[in-house]
């Protein structure tokens, strides 16, 4: 199997708040769009982020056609603290603040306004037992 290109798919009640909020906070940028769907890229990620309205006539399965409840959408960062201050200063919603798990995983967590969860993380080196 040879990938070309990797995209998450979200379905979200209102697609043009949650591609202004990637936009603007994450750096993405608007590839195309159409009602109810927008498509972002961005030069770095690797990852094309696609918002779909809820209940959208077209969307495959229809059993999947709800919000995604429990998502996380994880991007990894070189400066988790610089990012944190950025974010705050710009101000996106932090529902999990800057914290560093036993195991080096230095993130915190922000809400879009359609309420998708996505997370900044750094590893780092392991805190001293």
């Amino acid at each position: 199997m040879q990938i070309t290109a990797s995209s998450i798919s979200l379905n979200v009640a209102d697609p043009a708040a949650s591609a202004a909020w990637a936009t603007r906070h994450l750096g993405f940028a608007e590839e195309m769009s159409a009602d109810g769907f927008v498509s972002l890229a961005h030069p770095e990620a690797g990852l094309h982020l696609i918002y779909l309205r809820t209940g959208l006539e077209t969307f495959q399965p229809a059993s999947a056609a709800g919000p995604a409840d429990g998502l996380l959408v994880v991007f990894t960062v070189t400066d988790i603290d610089a990012e944190h201050a950025r974010l705050q200063a710009e101000g996106a919603e932090i529902i999990t603040p800057l914290q560093t798990e036993p195991w080096g995983e230095r993130f915190f967590q922000m809400a879009d306004p359609n309420g998708i969860v996505v997370q900044l993380v750094q590893w780092v080196d392991a805190p001293p037992q």
